[in-house]
């Protein structure tokens, strides 16, 4: 009977190397976020608002199970973030409608 293939000891793990293309390094900025979502994924949308006008400069999609590991990643680094530097209170909510228009 052959051997069934064991996973990988945490100390025997591989090593993947992560690509960084050179246009992210500078990342963007974002004041603003939208979230909608089907059944099998979350579109997040990362805004730059200003008075009177608005771009997305960013979109992230994934699935429902990375979204809550993600959010927990949130979750535990804010936990850090103010331990170290103390409470935050949430910024205000933008005033007014906020959208996409078409032209």
């Amino acid at each position: 009977m052959p051997e069934q293939a064991q996973p990988p000891q945490a100390s025997q793990q591989k090593k993947i190397q992560i690509e960084f293309p050179s246009q992210l390094k500078g990342g963007v900025y974002a004041n603003n976020m939208m979230v909608m979502h089907t059944k099998e994924e979350f579109i997040l949308d990362y805004l730059m608002v200003g008075p009177g006008t608005g771009a997305v400069t960013a979109r992230v999609i994934m699935s429902p199970g990375h979204m809550k590991r993600m959010i927990a990643a949130l979750q535990d680094n804010m936990k850090r973030y103010e331990q170290k530097y103390g409470s935050l209170a949430p910024a205000e909510e933008p005033k007014g409608h906020l959208g996409f228009v078409k032209e």
